[in-house]
Formats: C-alpha cells, sequence, structure tokens
C-alpha cells in the first residue's frame, strides 16, 4: 500500500474551499482480490460510525458540509458519522492526512477528494461500489462525466457530491460600473486585459484581486487563460501531453500583463478568503475562481446577485463548462463497509446534492433533481452545464493532469512565475510537466 501511494507522498493540493487490498470486517466473502482493490465488504453490521474526512472548515464549504451531516443523519438515523474535518489552504493538509493514513493501514470510512486522474494516486487502494450504483440507480441519474471519472480498472471507487466550474469571472458590479466597463462585452483575453487597464485608470479600485500565498490559484489561472485564448481543441492537447510551445508562451505573456499591472500589493500574501473578500467590499473589480466563490457571495450579508456581484463566463470560454466535481472515495480496508456505502448512497442521492449544493455553489450531478431551492445563479449555471459545446477538464483540482503532472506545475509556478515573471523558462517548464 505504501508503494501503491509512494507517488503521491503527502503533497497534494486542492480548490481551498476553506476551500485501501481487500476489505475486512467480520469475516464475510472476501473477493478475489486480484487488482489488489476489490476485497470484499466483511458483513453489513457498521463495526462503528461511519469516519468521514474532508477538508471543509470554513465558508461555503463548511456550511454546506455540515447541512449534508445533518441532512444524513435525518435520513439514516441509525448509521452514526464521526465527521473530521481537516483544515489547511487548498486541501494540502486533507491530501496528506489521507494519504499517511492509507499507508498506514488506517483508512476512514469515507474521504472527501477528487476523481479522474486524481484518483490514480489511490490505485490499488480504493474498493469496488458497482453495488452502490446499480442498487441506487445512479448511472441513469447522473451525467456521464459522473460515471466516466468515477470509475478505476473496470470498477466504481466512489460517488460525487456536486459539480464546480472553473471557468468563471465573477465581479463587483458597483466597481464595473464606475470603470464604465461592460462585462457581457468581454469576449477574449484582449478584452479582459483591457477592461482591467479601464478600471485602473478610471478607479482607484484593485482591477484584479489574485491570491499568490500559494501556486495553485496561478496554475488554476493559467488553464482558464489557455482555454479562453487557444480554445478547446489546444487546450485538450495541452492537458493530453501535446502542447504546442508558442501558445503556452504567448499565455504567458498575457499572464504577466495582469500579474504585473492589475493585482494588489498583498497578492503574495492573501489567500482565497481574502481575495473573495475583496470583491464582497468593493475594494477590486474582477476575480477568477471555480464557482465556489459564489458560494461566499451567496453567504455575504447584503450582497445580492446581479445587484452587488455578478457572473460572465471566463472571456473566450463561452459555450464551454471547464468541469470540477466534489465526491467521497471509498477505502476498500473499509472500518465501516455498510455504514461507508449509507453515506455514499445519500451523497449520490437528489436529497444530498441537495443539501450539499445550495449552500456550496455547485450544481449537482444528477439531471433530476429540482433546482428551484438553487436560486438564479446556481439555476443558469445549470442551464450552462446542460447547453455546453465542450465539457473541458480542469487542469487544476484532478480531473485534467496526474497529480505528479499538477505538483510540477505548481514547482514551475514558483520557481519562474511568481515575481518577476519568466514566461519562457514558465512555458519549457510547463510543456515538460505535461510531456513527460
Amino acid at each position: 500500500m505504501a508503494a501503491t501511494l509512494g507517488i503521491a507522498g503527502c503533497s497534494g493540493n486542492g480548490d481551498g474551499d476553506g476551500g485501501d487490498g481487500g476489505d475486512g470486517g467480520d469475516g464475510g466473502d472476501g473477493g478475489d482480490g486480484s487488482d489488489g482493490s476489490d476485497g470484499g465488504d466483511g458483513g453489513s453490521t457498521p463495526a462503528g460510525p461511519v469516519e468521514v474526512v474532508h477538508g471543509w472548515t470554513g465558508g461555503d464549504g463548511q456550511a454546506a458540509g455540515q447541512n449534508l451531516l445533518e441532512a444524513f443523519e435525518g435520513a439514516y438515523d441509525g448509521t452514526e458519522v464521526d465527521w473530521n474535518p481537516v483544515g489547511g489552504g487548498a486541501n494540502t493538509n486533507l491530501n496528506a492526512v489521507v494519504a499517511n493514513r492509507l499507508q498506514n493501514n488506517d483508512p476512514p470510512g469515507v474521504f472527501a477528494n477528487w476523481p479522474g486522474k486524481w484518483m490514480t494516486r489511490y490505485e490499488g487502494v480504493l474498493g469496488n461500489v458497482d453495488d452502490v450504483w446499480e442498487e441506487e440507480g445512479f448511472e441513469d441519474a447522473h451525467v456521464q462525466e459522473a460515471q466516466d471519472l468515477h470509475t478505476q480498472n473496470g470498477a466504481y471507487r466512489g460517488v460525487p457530491v456536486g459539480s464546480h466550474r472553473l471557468n468563471c469571472l465573477f465581479y463587483n458590479v458597483s466597481v464595473v460600473e464606475e470603470a464604465g466597463v461592460d462585462p457581457d462585452s468581454l469576449n477574449s483575453i484582449s478584452a479582459f486585459i483591457d477592461a482591467l487597464d479601464t478600471v485602473s485608470t478610471e478607479t482607484d479600485k484593485v482591477p484584479f484581486t489574485h491570491l499568490m500565498s500559494g501556486p495553485w490559484a496561478t496554475v488554476q489561472l493559467f488553464g482558464e487563460m489557455y482555454l479562453g485564448e487557444h480554445g478547446y481543441d489546444a487546450y485538450m492537447s495541452f492537458i493530453d501531453g501535446s502542447p504546442d510551445r508558442d501558445s503556452v508562451v504567448s499565455t504567458f505573456e498575457n499572464m504577466q500583463t495582469i500579474l504585473e499591472n492589475y493585482i494588489s500589493d498583498d497578492a503574495s500574501s492573501i489567500d482565497l478568503t481574502a481575495s473573495n473578500s475583496n470583491i464582497i467590499s468593493g475594494d477590486a473589480a474582477f476575480i477568477h475562481q471555480g464557482n465556489w466563490a459564489a458560494g461566499a457571495f451567496r453567504n455575504a450579508d447584503d450582497f445580492e446577485y446581479d445587484e452587488d456581484w455578478g457572473f460572465k463566463t471566463f472571456p473566450g470560454t463561452e459555450g464551454m463548462y471547464s468541469l470540477h466535481f466534489d465526491s467521497f472515495l471509498y477505502p476498500s480496508d473499509n472500518p465501516t463497509p455498510e455504514a461507508s456505502k449509507n453515506w455514499l448512497r445519500f451523497v449520490g442521492s437528489e436529497e444530498g446534492q441537495i443539501a450539499f449544493n445550495t449552500l456550496k455553489g455547485s450544481i449537482p450531478t444528477r439531471t433530476d433533481v429540482d433546482m428551484s431551492e438553487f436560486g438564479p445563479y446556481l439555476q443558469e449555471t445549470q442551464q450552462d452545464f446542460a447547453d455546453a459545446e465542450e465539457r473541458p477538464p480542469n487542469l487544476y483540482h484532478g480531473l485534467g493532469v496526474f497529480d505528479e503532472t499538477q505538483s510540477a506545475l505548481e514547482e514551475v509556478v514558483s520557481s519562474e512565475f511568481s515575481g518577476p515573471y519568466d514566461p519562457e523558462a514558465a512555458a519549457d517548464g510547463f510543456v515538460d510537466a505535461v510531456s513527460n
């Protein structure tokens, strides 16, 4: 097990929401365990409270997680929960704790994480939950990407609880109106840069609030700027390991223009909460984040969608939905197999997805959820998802590249693109990272 997780180590990364050999049990059918991950559940009686490890320790994530917990306890009053939050920026601590516990044969019942390519860091130590998907009819209820991204070695390894969108540009309405900028007109990267310059010259506000206390937000920004500048096909070639270097240099040059001229002086020390607060307080015009930022805006006092804050699809990515999932994964050496599967049954249900996503700033991955409780912004997001011509997987947050690639991208940003900015060196680093 330790060897399997050796690549991942304890260097996991995340979205900053604060923001596994055969099952044991009581000696039930252990299966053949041929892939090191599909042992039997060991009986249907929980051995104790199901431990749920997650990273939602503040803000909208904490509220959404608590709402999900309370709804589960109402639906499964015979299943106790050991609710175990692990704080730390960008899920770094969460992923380190999970990796360490799996390596030491001390798995939780379930843990919050990402599916897709990120899930390969846990290959060989995740259990088979095909029975949950079959019994609950999840294949009929959840979008195709949810099915594809939660499958490993021919079996389901977890269940999604919601979908975030990455190609988002949020703004403070009063600041952009003061500057005379029309956000709906921003349909290219060059138009976006012109708008930032207008805010800079016409107001005393920060044109673009961006956190640089860690490299993750800059890697994330690169992904959406590259997608907006060069399009879906070029982006998919990049994440699939066939990048065009000149296009990578061009995106870094545009990022250099933004980061040298239009971010706050304290960008190197602020975190996500502080960056979001710049929009809420009216100290900044624009921010790029996943739509978890909308959760923070919607939970702020006297800060209303369309009146105080607004949303624009990231310039150049119109017609696309940059895909991200929040999920729960199931360790195979599971201390509470049936209780853990009860948790998965609930988070994949309509009731569970409503409980979580209405407060999180994300949307259900089910296609049959009544969106009337979600408010206008998330209703629009759900419609955009349904109408999207393309749903590219995120560059950062686990779906698009493997964890070692993501770590390499972060290292490049830290060494070559955190001020001073070197587009040529950063491009070489990014090309090497996705090509190897």
